[in-house]
């Protein structure tokens, strides 16, 4: 074990994330990248440059768990958040832990790190009122008939009116769309079925109208990028920030909309056990978290549960 190359190791790394585990292209590369950072470290302390090094040049046989909170101290002189850095940790406990059930290592030098505590701030929610200038004016900069505005508009009418994770929409296929629900793949490869807004249907409709335009080749994918392949997240996030300025609201990413129809959802009255369901949370804590209860619907259960409201 101690002459396999790094290079290998990692390949064998990403077949556990994505075939054995089912986790999503987006989750695999990010678990993937911090793996490879790690390692880029450990070189460094090392001294070591070669592109093929192997576990025994690393001494990865003896990691410890000081290694990776001098490596997770780096991220974080760095400038990398609370979430980023919590996100970081986690993703590096399942490599060690992978690391010690393969025989790599000795013992799972993560078993003990500890998590920073993920940001507490409540997410960017849209007001039902910003929501909807957003997606006026992407509707009226579709209407001039530009093939990718069309495209933008039923994105952006799709993340709100479905709550979907921008990598759900992004990686959806044309067979997905039936009717007046869509088919969605959350993280885990979990299938959900959730409804779409009429709103969304007249977005998708025209959209499918131009969709050819953009084929370089045969592809299921239902939403693709200016060069014929399916629509990069990042394209999607830069598109959203562009809108958002255009239409005079504050800076809104993909997230944000999710949030936000989550949001008016239990401010129209919704449970939260059925949000849960909408966004394809598995965790009851993980929906509250992710939701936020206006002061509006907060004084209207307090007037109406309070006995001394």
């Amino acid at each position: 074990m101690s002459s396999l190359a790094v290079s290998s190791l990692i390949d064998a790394y990403g077949r556990e994330l994505s075939v054995r585990r089912g986790l999503s292209d987006h989750t695999v590369s990010g678990y993937l990248s911090d793996a490879r950072n790690l390692l880029g470290y450990l070189s460094a302390l090392v001294g070591a440059r070669s592109d093929d090094l192997t576990v025994a040049d690393l001494g990865l046989e003896n990691l410890e768990l000081e290694d990776l909170r001098s490596w997770l101290g780096t991220q974080q002189r760095a400038g990398s958040s609370r979430s980023s850095l919590a996100r970081r940790a986690a993703a590096i406990k399942s490599f060690t832990a992978w690391l010690a059930e393969q025989g790599v290592t000795e013992k799972d030098a993560g078993a003990r790190l500890s998590s920073p505590s993920p940001d507490s701030r409540l997410p960017h929610v849209l007001s039902v009122g910003d929501a909807g200038k957003l997606l006026d004016y992407a509707k009226d900069v579709a209407e001039r008939g530009n093939k990718s505005k069309i495209r933008n508009w039923a994105a952006c009418e799709l993340l709100y009116s479905s709550a979907l994770r921008v990598s759900e929409l992004t990686g959806l296929n044309t067979t997905d769309i039936e009717g007046d629900t869509v088919r969605v793949f959350g993280k885990g490869g979990v299938e959900r079925i959730v409804p779409l807004g009429a709103p969304a249907q007249e977005a998708l409709d025209a959209y499918r109208e131009v969709r050819p335009s953009f084929l370089v080749k045969p592809t299921d994918a239902l939403f693709l990028g200016d060069r014929g392949g399916r629509l990069d997240p990042r394209t999607l996030r830069g598109i959203l920030h562009r809108l958002s300025g255009l239409a005079g609201i504050a800076d809104t990413a993909p997230h944000d909309l999710r949030h936000s129809a989550a949001t008016h959802m239990l401010d129209g009255g919704s449970d939260l056990r059925t949000v849960q369901e909408f966004l394809g949370h598995s965790s009851l804590g993980t929906t509250q978290r992710y939701t936020h209860v206006s002061p509006e619907r907060l004084r209207s259960a307090f007037g109406q549960a309070h006995p001394r409201a």
